[in-house]
């Protein structure tokens, strides 16, 4: 036993002097002077193709809240189902993108205010959809394209009972159910 208790004592007293830090002796640091700083250098592109070096991204105007495509409701005086000269321009432009893309297909939802009755406000709301619809048709849109429908009073924008609320509701929506 006097052998495993002389190993014991060994092993504790290596590792308490394991554990045991001094401090080792400090050194001098030599001061050393500011170095002026340099601009990186600037990369190559002499051998870039010129194509390479920015990359655009094209951005489907239907997504661009710039575009006249943003623009996707029509509204219609009280009663009434032609078009107004203002929309003309944006009604072309999205007749220009439907006829210049096959996978292009929408739907026209015509409406109507709460005023009327419900037969009358469908049949108006038809009416304003087939408008916009033989609008787009004039401009070279393919018929197959387009499906005009009326929700009549029922998809009411805004439900209030005034003449601000009758006037949003009274309109026409460009839905692109294919892009």
């Amino acid at each position: 036993m006097k052998i495993s208790r002389k190993i014991s004592l060994l092993l504790l007293t290596l590792i308490v002097a394991a554990c045991s830090s001094t401090k080792p002796p400090e050194q001098a640091v030599a001061p050393v002077a500011p170095v002026a700083s340099q601009p990186a250098p600037a990369p190559m592109v002499a051998n870039m193709p010129a194509q390479s070096a920015v990359k655009t991204v094209e951005i489907n105007p239907l997504d661009d809240p710039k575009s006249p495509l943003a623009i996707r409701s029509f509204y219609f005086d009280f009663d009434n189902f032609q078009i107004k000269s203002s929309d003309q321009p944006t009604i072309s432009a999205h007749a220009k993108y439907i006829a210049t893309h096959n996978t292009a297909k929408v739907r026209l939802e015509g409406n109507a205010d709460e005023r009327g009755g419900r037969e009358y406000n469908l049949a108006l709301g038809q009416k304003r959809s087939e408008a916009v619809k033989k609008s787009l048709e004039l401009q070279g849109v393919n018929t197959a394209a387009i499906e005009a429908v009326s929700f009549g009073k029922e998809k009411a924008k805004d439900p209030a009972h005034n003449e601000a609320a009758w006037a949003a509701n009274r309109r026409v929506d460009i839905v692109y159910v294919a892009r």
